[in-house]
Order: structure tokens, then sequence, then C-alpha cells
């Protein structure tokens, strides 16, 4: 909250906003519609190419101190359109912001935004092809799931495609199974975000074990948009007991109050995940990853290899 504290002194702030505790009460949600409301407001306050650039370095730092060692972010350039901001260079400043910040790598995914539209998506996705210099290496669309089904955006993920961008989509969050089986057949993706109530039809559940579709689920995010109504409801742990292949992540961090050690540590204490099955999510993550084979399996053998993982816990 300290970087969008800057922000909103910078170009001033609604009148019930006088300090930083009434900003972190204005981020508790009664749910997703909620959530993407304060989004939305939250945006106003991210006007010119140098916030990115600020915006950036922060995430960078606050990364690194959590000892994370490489990152897919989503970024989300069709949001300040409105501002007369340009996606191409709203990823150049971003890139320009985590540059910044040296021991870190940092990759990125551009969220189409399904609230738009297809024509918006597919001038967005034009625009991150020709910036794909800048550490792009996919495309999402996050945004109101329920309105904006998967099936609008084929034409467009038939395009990412075609240009060798890798794709996920936000599906099963604030919508059911039929999204995510929207984001499989008619989307292709590689990755599914969320994933959360493949639940509700267990054909669904047996084809993401089977295909091992990567599923980015986000506990505490959940949570915190009541998607779910308490952690113990969460099926992440299900997931990862029929051999799926769970990652985890933060969602928008700074949104739900939380960081990757904060998700960990709910599932330790409130699933009962062991440390070698915490290892195992952290591999999944490499594993589910886009980055080249090689660095990959770098990575791989560095995480697996680390002594932290016999350090006891005290």
């Amino acid at each position: 909250m300290p970087c969008l504290w800057e922000l909103i002194q910078k170009y001033g702030g609604d009148s019930d906003i006088r300090s930083q505790e009434a900003l972190q009460r204005r981020f508790i949600y009664s749910d997703f519609a909620h959530f993407i409301q304060t989004w939305v407001w939250k945006n106003k306050f991210i006007r010119e190419y140098e916030d990115f650039d600020f915006i950036a370095m922060s995430v960078a730092e606050d990364l690194k101190s959590q000892n994370i060692r490489y990152v897919e972010a989503f970024i989300s350039p069709p949001d300040f359109v409105r501002h007369g901001l340009e996606t191409g260079r709203i990823i150049e400043s971003v890139r320009r912001g985590l540059n910044r910040v040296a021991g870190i790598e940092v990759s990125l995914v551009v969220d189409l935004v399904r609230d738009y539209g297809e024509s918006r998506a597919l001038a967005t996705l034009d625009a991150t092809v020709e910036a794909k210099g800048y550490g792009v290496l996919g495309v999402g669309i996050g945004g109101s799931e329920k309105e904006f089904p998967p099936s609008l955006y084929k034409a467009v993920y038939a395009k990412a495609r075609a240009n060798n961008l890798k794709t996920s989509a936000h599906a099963g969050e604030a919508a059911g199974a039929d999204s995510i089986w929207g984001a499989i057949r008619d989307l292709q993706v590689d990755r599914i975000g969320h994933g959360t109530r493949a639940v509700e039809d267990p054909n669904l559940v047996e084809y993401l074990v089977q295909h091992q579709v990567p599923i980015e689920m986000c506990p505490l995010s959940n949570l915190r948009t009541q998607v779910i109504s308490s952690i113990a409801e969460h099926p992440i742990h299900d997931f990862f007991n029929r051999g799926a292949l769970v990652t985890v992540n933060t969602d928008d961090p700074k949104m739900f109050n939380n960081s990757l050690v904060d998700e960990f540590e709910c599932l330790m204490e409130d699933h009962h995940f062991t440390r070698q099955e915490v290892k195992q999510l952290t591999l999944n993550a490499l594993q589910a990853s886009w980055l080249e084979d090689q660095k990959k399996k770098q990575l791989i053998e560095e995480i697996s290899s680390d002594v932290s993982w016999r350090t006891p816990v005290v």
C-alpha cells in the first residue's frame, strides 16, 4: 500500500482516504464484483508511464525480499487506455522499473482484460507482439469472468499462439466448471488461472489430472473475494493429492495484502501441507513455468538441492 499511497498523494485522493489505514480498509471486499470495482478505482491513480516504472521497481523489491528467484507477472495495459497510455510504452516502462532491481528475474504476461471485448483484446495483442522483446512470454484474460466467457476470445487466442505467445486464462474463479472447459476447448490455454470451481465437475478434475494442465491456484485471493468462505474449503490439497499439476500464486498481492510466504504458511497451518509438499508445489511452479528448457532445468536442480528444505522449522 505505500506505493499506492504515494500515487494518491501525487494525484489527489478521495475524501474518505485520509490515511494509510483508511486506504487499507478500502481493500476489504464483500464479493468478487466489489473487488473488480476496487480494482477500477485503484487504476485512476496510475496515469503516467513513470508510474509503471515506480510500481514495477517496488514490486520487484518486494518479491526479492521474499527470496523469490523467478516470476511470471501479469500486467493489464487495457485498463489505462482511458489515460491515453499505449500498451507498448506501458510494457517498456514496466521493464525499465523491473531492471532497476538486481537479483530477481521477472517475465511478463499481458492481461488482455476480458471486460473490454474482442476488439480491444486484439489491439492489445498486436501491441504486445511488437513489445515481446521486453520479456513478454504470454497473454491471459482476467476480469469479469461471468459476463465475458472464454468463447468470445477464441480468435484472439489463436492469433496469440500463431505469434508464439504462451496462454493462460482466469477460469473457475467467479464462474463455474463450464468456464474452465471453455478455456481448455475454445482457447486451448497452456495454463488455467485459479481453477477453483473445477470441483463442481469430477470429469473436469479427471481431465486436468490426466493431461497435467497447470493450475495457478490462489487460495488467499479466493478467500478475500469470497469465492470460498474459508481456507479450509479450498480444494487445493484435494487437487494436489489427486496428482494435478497445482501451483501456488498470490494473484494481486497488494490488493489482497498477501505474500507467497503467507500463502505457504496458510497451507501448512490450515491444510497441513508438509515441508516436502511445499517443496513439490514450488517445483510444480517451475515445471509449469514458461522458461526455456535449459534454464528451467537449472532452476529445478538448484531449488531441489537447496539445503534449507532440510533445515528444521523453528
